[in-house]
């Protein structure tokens, strides 16, 4: 049994993980296609002129085609950019072919840096997780990216509607461990729907 808060994380870190290896190609577009119609009809995203999302790699619930219906709709996507801290700058998304490969195996756009505080100017941010709780406890890759960028819109003047996405399935019905860093969410999104947390 895990003694300590990461510890749980870890473990739970490591089956969902497991279980994302099983997912094929064909389920993984399939679902991209769902996500995008899900997040796409949240009335949150729609009234947005500027959403901060992210390129999904691997098996995470795919973002390529909503990024892109985002941006063939005019609004503004932000993508993050990797500082060598841990913290995320930001960029406009201009094409997938301005997107570029960069540090862990992510695709990141290749335009102008915006500066850590550009996604205040987002109305919705999306945000990668491994699994989240029923109350809005999300579960990271353990790099505290994304905590200090959910730290960071809280703390604006007009906080961004925030959503993670995950895979069906990744949204448990038990706790997800959390240490005093972790923020919540405010909503998931799946390829069957959206859940709203708090």
């Amino acid at each position: 049994m895990p003694t300590t808060v990461r510890e749980a994380k870890r473990a739970l870190r490591e089956r969902i993980v497991a279980r994302r290896r099983d997912l094929d190609a064909t389920a993984l577009a399939s679902a991209a296609s769902r996500l995008r119609d899900v997040v796409l009809a949240l009335p949150e995203v729609a009234a947005a002129s500027t959403v901060a999302a992210y390129v999904s790699v691997g098996r995470e619930p795919g973002t390529g085609p909503l990024v892109e219906a985002l941006s063939e709709d005019g609004v503004d996507v932000l993508l993050p950019v990797l500082l060598p801290d841990g913290d995320l700058d930001w960029a406009a998304y201009a094409g997938p072919q301005h997107l570029v490969p960069a540090a862990r195996g992510l695709l990141e756009p290749d335009g102008d840096r915006l500066g850590p505080a550009a996604v205040t100017t987002a109305s919705v941010l999306l945000v990668p997780g491994l699994a989240a709780d029923r109350r809005g406890h999300r579960l990271g890759r353990g790099g505290g990216s994304y905590d200090r960028v959910l730290a960071r819109v809280l703390a604006s003047t007009t906080p961004a509607f925030t959503c993670v996405l995950l895979h069906d399935g990744e949204l448990l019905d038990i706790p997800v461990p959390r240490e005093p860093h972790d923020v919540p969410v405010d909503a998931v999104a799946t390829p069957s729907g959206v859940h709203r947390l708090r």
